[in-house]
C-alpha cells in the first residue's frame, strides 16, 4: 500500500505541473484525484481489504496525500492566476456586475393580486376552470335562455367541434356552476380569469377582458351580506372614504340585481371642487360603476342539483380592466395590452 501511495502521488505530481495554465484541465485532473469517485476516495474504500494492523498506517498515508495534492491543486491555481494577471486577463472580482433591471408586475396582475387578497383576507377560496367552455355551463346553468342576445353568434366566440358547440367563455361565472356541482354548501369562492368577447377594440373595449367572479353559498345568506361585503371590498382597494350605492339592475343568474357604484375617486381627492370643467371620469356624476351583483337566482341552485329551500347564495362579478383603469387612473384599455415598456415600469 505504501508503494501503491507514493506511485499515485508521482504522477499526481507530474500531471498537475504539465497542466499549464490550463483551467479546465486543472479542475478534471482534481476531480480525477480528489472527486467523489477518485483515486484518493478509492485508496479508501480498498482499506477495508487490509488486516487491522494495517489500517491506521495506511490512513494516515491516504490523508497525507490527500492534503499534498489538494496544496499543489491550489497552488497550481495561485500560479495560473497570476500567470493570468501578468497578461491581463485576471478577474477582478472587484468590479461592479452587470446591472440587470427589474421586472414588475403588470398592472392587471397587480390589481387581479390584490382584489384576490381582500377577498382571500375575509375567507374567500381562489379557485379556476376552463376557458373553453360549453353552453351546458356558459348559459344554461347559469339560467341565460336560448333566445338570451348573448347566445347570437355575434356576441360570443364560437368554435367549430364534430362533438357539438364549444366557445371561448364570455365570463368566468361558469366556474361557478362547475364548483357548485363538485362541492356541497357553506363555501365562498373567488375566480378570475380571462373571458372573450367579440366586441370592437376601443378606448374602454377589448375583445379579451378579465374578470372576478365572487359567489358565497350557505343556509342563510343575505342581501345584506352581500352590501356589508362589497362595502369592506370597495373601502380596502379604494380607501376608507369611498362611499358606495346600490341601483337595481338585471342578470338572469341573479335575483334581485344589483349595479354597485362607488364615489368617483378623483371628485373625492378634491381635484375637481376648484374646476369649471365635469370629471373625466365620472363625468360630473361623481359616481362610477365597479360590478354587478345580486343573490343567486334559485333556478341555478336547481340546475346544479341544490335545494333552493335549504341553501341561499350571493354572486358578483368586476371587470379587472376597469378596477385598474380607475385605480390607476388609465384613460384607454388599448394601453393595458400594447406592452409599452414606457407605460408599465410606470406600476
Amino acid at each position: 500500500m505504501k508503494d501503491k501511495i507514493a506511485k499515485i502521488e508521482k504522477e499526481a505530481l507530474s500531471e498537475i505541473v504539465s497542466s499549464a495554465n490550463d483551467a479546465d484541465a486543472l479542475e478534471a485532473l482534481k476531480v480525477k484525484y480528489l472527486g467523489r469517485k477518485g483515486v484518493v476516495a478509492d485508496l479508501f474504500k480498498n482499506m477495508g481489504h487490509l488486516s487491522g494492523d494495517e489500517r491506521p498506517q495506511a490512513g494516515q498515508l491516504i490523508n497525507a496525500l490527500k492534503n499534498t495534492l489538494t496544496n499543489a491543486f491550489e497552488e497550481k491555481l495561485r500560479a495560473s492566476a497570476f500567470s493570468s494577471e501578468e497578461k491581463g486577463e485576471r478577474f477582478d472580482i472587484t468590479l461592479p456586475g452587470t446591472w440587470h433591471k427589474t421586472g414588475k408586475l403588470h398592472p392587471i396582475t397587480k390589481t387581479i393580486d390584490e382584489i384576490c387578497g381582500v377577498f382571500t383576507s375575509l375567507g374567500f377560496m381562489v379557485v379556476d376552470g376552463p376557458e373553453i367552455e360549453t353552453e351546458h355551463y356558459n348559459f344554461e346553468t347559469l339560467n341565460i335562455p336560448l333566445e338570451h342576445p348573448s347566445r347570437d353568434a355575434f356576441d360570443t366566440f364560437y368554435l367549430k367541434s364534430d362533438s357539438g358547440k364549444y366557445l371561448l367563455r364570455s365570463h368566468t361565472s361558469p366556474v361557478q356552476a362547475r364548483f357548485m356541482e363538485k362541492n356541497k354548501p357553506p363555501f365562498s369562492i373567488i375566480v378570475p380569469g380571462k373571458v372573450f368577447r367579440p366586441d370592437a377594440t376601443d378606448a374602454s373595449h377589448s375583445f379579451m377582458f378579465h374578470q372576478i367572479e365572487g359567489l358565497v353559498v350557505g343556509e342563510d345568506v343575505r342581501f345584506s351580506d352581500l352590501k356589508g361585503l362589497l362595502n369592506v371590498f370597495a373601502k380596502k382597494l379604494f380607501g376608507k372614504e369611498t362611499k358606495m350605492r346600490f341601483r337595481p339592475s338585471f342578470f338572469p343568474f341573479t335575483e334581485p340585481s344589483a349595479e354597485v357604484d362607488i364615489s368617483c375617486i378623483i371628485c373625492a381627492s378634491g381635484e375637481n371642487k376648484h374646476s369649471d370643467k365635469r370629471c373625466s371620469v365620472c363625468g360630473g356624476k361623481g359616481w362610477l360603476e365597479i360590478l354587478g351583483s345580486g343573490m343567486v337566482n334559485p333556478k341555478v341552485f336547481e340546475k346544479v342539483g341544490y335545494d333552493p329551500e335549504k341553501v341561499t347564495g350571493l354572486a358578483f362579478g368586476m371587470g379587472v380592466e376597469r378596477i385598474a383603469m380607475l385605480k390607476y387612473g388609465i384613460t384607454d384599455i388599448r394601453m393595458l395590452f400594447e406592452n409599452d415598456v414606457r407605460f408599465l415600469r410606470q406600476f
